[in-house]
């Protein structure tokens, strides 16, 4: 790696000679600006406005633009000889616990590196303090014509600075967050926190940049004559006015599309009804239900054999029309003498009450 920067790094009276080099790089694709008609280039030129010609690189310097338009020349000397200890030195000024710091002022990263052996022994010092004091070292150097403020942090066994920005850059969030008074339930966090653990971590390895790998397939199309490749069609999905709706339906894509079955209860996700909800049927309206049908099952039996006997019955009454049975009339005995029993035993007892 090419470094872009030399100096050296300074706490108390401890020196460390470094090289800044870039930590980061951008993958993002770049384009050419062209003549639409021929494809030709379309290129900036650096013209030189007093003598309207091209200038090279070489010939071009720095300057400061005063309110009345004078223009003051500034070199590469006049910068090294700045007035401050930062020109070619990261000078720590503090050591802080690294939530102290607000991502907010987080910029371009850097690692440092050892600027020779003689920077292995205090290079690898400030590694070491730095690991077990579980703080960042906070620093001011000078880069690119400005003092800047840095974090200095260990990653693996390097050193790591995070340019970050000074306090008074960092814009107050007044007048972003909504205005108006919103009453959020605890039925809707308990939404959004089983959507947030159904989504659960991510290994950043496996992120990568989609959109530039759709670009390279373009391109790739493009070069070899094919068409490009055409746009998936978005998901279909009306307009959401409800958000327990868009909870419980997020929550349940997410448990989809991970292949988790819900955990309980608590995390069991139901469309909503729109109007009046219909009543449940409970245990009892079933088992009576239950009931009725059985005895509707039993009584289409029944009533078959009633059928049957009633055929009986008919056949019986022809059979006694035809032939009077001996058994007929000795019932019609059995009664004559039932009647007189109980005449009788009328008579006794009305004796007994004139007694």
């Amino acid at each position: 790696m090419r470094s872009i920067w030399n100096g050296a790094i300074s706490f108390g009276l401890v020196s460390i000679p470094i090289k800044l080099v870039n930590a980061t790089e951008s993958h993002a694709i770049s384009f050419r600006q062209i003549h639409t008609e021929d494809n030709g280039r379309i290129r900036y030129r650096k013209v030189c406005e007093l003598e309207d010609r091209e200038v090279s690189q070489g010939e071009i310097g720095k300057a400061y633009e005063d309110a009345d338009g004078s223009i003051i020349p500034i070199t590469d000397e006049d910068l090294s000889h700045l007035p401050i200890p930062t020109a070619r030195t990261i000078e720590i000024v503090a050591f802080v616990p690294a939530e102290r710091i607000d991502p907010l002022q987080m910029g371009a990263a850097y690692y440092l590196a050892a600027g020779g052996a003689p920077a292995a022994k205090p290079y690898t010092l400030l590694r070491e303090a730095l690991k077990r004091s579980n703080k960042v070292a906070i620093a001011k150097y000078a880069l690119r014509g400005r003092e800047r403020l840095g974090m200095l942090r260990v990653v693996g066994d390097a050193i790591a600075m995070h340019g970050l920005l000074w306090p008074d850059e960092v814009r107050s969030p007044e007048g972003v967050a909504p205005d108006t008074d919103v009453t959020i339930r605890d039925k809707e966090l308990d939404l959004a926190d089983a959507l947030m653990d159904t989504l659960g971590e991510v290994d950043l390895e496996d992120l990568h940049d989609e959109y530039r790998e759709a670009l390279e397939e373009v391109i790739a199309a493009k070069a070899s004559g094919e068409a490009p490749p055409e746009t998936p069609e978005p998901a279909a999905g009306g307009k959401v006015l409800d958000l327990m709706a868009a909870l419980e339906n997020s929550v349940r894509a997410a448990r989809e599309s991970r292949g988790t079955p819900p955990p309980g209860e608590e995390a069991e996700v139901r469309p909503l009804r729109r109007g009046r909800p219909e009543p449940k049927e409970t245990e009892g309206k079933k088992s009576t239900s239950t009931r009725k049908t059985a005895a509707t099952k039993k009584t289409a039996p029944a009533r078959k054999s009633t059928a049957r006997t009633g055929e009986g019955t008919k056949s019986t009454a022809t059979t006694r029309n035809a032939e009077p049975s001996k058994s007929t009339a000795a019932k019609k005995t059995t009664t004559k003498a039932t009647t007189k029993t109980t005449k009788t035993t009328k008579k006794t007892a009305s004796r007994k009450r004139t007694a």
